[in-house]
């Protein structure tokens, strides 16, 4: 009988464990093996917005659209490595909702790496944004930051780009 209660417990705790399953948006990249030490003495900085549209209205201020955001972080210099500080994601209200890596990374030249909203990761609603803080050699290109919103329902589909801007 002690047997009987044990396996019906432990059966009603397994089916009761539900795997949580993590939204690419927090890990798309090992950042630790991107990590770089910079020497901010010969490097120039500056910092980039890019808005980015987790949701858009459809129909009315009531109805919104999800969609998926691709954001490319983008080195357009043929030779130099960039230093990418900082990738801070704000909701609509202004809020940091996270930040994808504390510590500087490279971008090899020519190099884009990306960072995947999930569709169903709604937090930075209609009018998200990302601030970049990046340092390159007084010689190089500045980094391009670009952002994909796309999402597809039966034969329909919805997609659109922005670019970012650097902020004085």
């Amino acid at each position: 009988m002690k047997n009987i209660f044990l396996l019906i417990l432990s059966t009603i705790l397994l089916m009761s464990c539900k795997e949580v399953k993590k939204i690419s948006s927090t890990n798309p990249v090992n950042w630790e093996k991107r990590m770089a030490k910079t020497n901010n003495d010969s490097l120039l900085l500056g910092t980039t917005h890019l808005s980015v549209y987790s949701q858009v209205y459809s129909y009315t201020e009531h109805k919104k659209h999800s969609l998926t955001v691709t954001v490319s972080m983008r080195n357009t210099d043929r030779q130099d490595t960039i230093y990418i500080k900082k990738a801070d994601y704000y909701n609509t209200q202004g809020k940091l909702i996270r930040s994808y890596f504390n510590h500087p990374i490279y971008l090899a030249p020519m190099e884009t790496v990306e960072i995947v909203i999930d569709e169903t990761d709604k937090e930075g609603g209609t009018g998200g944004n990302f601030m970049f803080d990046w340092t390159i050699k007084p010689t190089s290109n500045q980094p391009l930051f670009e952002a994909v919103m796309i999402s597809t329902s039966g034969q329909q589909g919805l997609s659109f780009t922005t670019t970012g801007d650097k902020v004085h």
